[in-house]
């Protein structure tokens, strides 16, 4: 059984370095996509930037007539990639709000939509690309003759454990309103909590499985950062 769906694609002329999906790229990822879940895409926006501020919906009017057609066609809108609607979490959000839903082809089909929020505040592909460029800066130093022990060296990476901490940080702020959510129906105690996340397929911040200890940490975070 086959339904239908919106494609919205998106490049930035500003930012053509950093757009590691083109056009092409991710309407041929769509197509295999809908071909394997039974999706009939029926229409295709196509956003090509020419401003900052992109994350401003006004300033995304590809996006904001896919948005308006989905209403009107009771149709999910689909994207090649996460990052192709935005990378910033309060965006997201705000997409969430006009009540479409989404559909991100490099996640799945399955995926709950308080998903896209974590996938957008805490991520594997965030971590790895902190790596990269830690290692990527002390390379650079190396080849230039530094030590690896030099002072710019070690201030790269006391920024990177500075990013993974505040992408922490996101991560429980936004998982809290869902693990209340869980409170709500029963599910008291930490391990009670671990057990509901588990059964929704939703990952820890690290991809593994929650447990108590992992709900007790992410809850401490969280109050420590409302103080």
């Amino acid at each position: 059984m086959t339904y239908a769906a919106i494609a919205y694609l998106r490049v930035s002329r500003t930012n053509r370095a950093d757009d590691t999906l083109g056009i092409e790229a991710q309407r041929k990822a769509i197509a295999r996509f809908a071909a394997v879940e039974g999706i009939e895409v029926t229409t295709e926006h196509v956003e090509n930037e020419t401003g900052k501020s992109a994350d401003a919906l006004d300033r995304r009017p590809a996006l904001a007539r896919a948005l308006a057609e989905a209403r009107k066609t009771k149709c999910p809108v689909i994207v090649a990639r996460l990052d192709r609607l935005s990378s910033e979490v309060h965006f997201i959000s705000r997409l969430m709000a006009h009540r479409v839903p989404f559909i991100v082809a490099e996640l799945g089909n399955d995926v709950h939509p308080f998903m896209l929020h974590l996938f957008t505040a805490f991520s594997e592909p965030e971590r790895a690309l902190i790596s990269r460029r830690t290692k990527a800066a002390l390379a650079a130093k190396k080849a230039a003759g530094f030590r690896l022990g030099n002072p710019r060296a070690a201030e790269a990476a006391v920024k990177a454990r500075e990013a993974l901490r505040e992408a922490a940080d996101r991560f429980a702020a936004n998982l809290l309103p869902l693990i209340r959510e869980l409170e709500a129906p029963g599910a008291k105690g930490h391990q009670a909590i671990a057990q509901a996340l588990n059964a929704r397929g939703i990952p820890s911040a690290r991809g593994r499985e929650w447990y108590a200890t992992t709900v007790r940490n992410l809850l401490l975070r969280a109050a420590a950062n409302a103080t």
